[in-house]
């Protein structure tokens, strides 16, 4: 998503609902649910405005696109993302299991 909000900013440490909503294509319904479901983690779950550290743009963005994609309601995103999520974990449990063998 080039010419995004935040691709340039490197400074940038946090970012409100509305900009998040901006910079990553979902509705604002389609965040709260992927909130709700424990895909973005919001600052301060008990804060009356969510605000989210800058490297959460990245996960709503991949949310996006796979919601986009192939067609998911934000539920099947959020296993989607658990998913990948865990793929990551094991590709980095394999590349140091290779580094040890060496």
């Amino acid at each position: 998503m080039a010419g995004a909000p935040f691709d340039d900013v490197p400074d940038v440490t946090e970012v409100t609902f509305t900009q998040m909503v901006s910079a990553s294509g979902l509705s604002a319904t389609e965040l709260t649910e992927l909130v709700r479901y424990g895909v973005l983690v919001p600052r301060d779950p008990a804060a009356a405005t969510m605000t989210f550290e800058t490297r959460w743009v990245f996960t709503a963005r991949t949310a996006s696109r796979l919601r986009r994609e192939l067609d998911l309601d934000t539920y099947g995103v959020s296993v989607a993302m658990s998913f990948l999520e865990r793929i990551e974990a094991l590709e980095v449990e394999l590349r140091t299991l290779r580094a040890r063998l060496g």
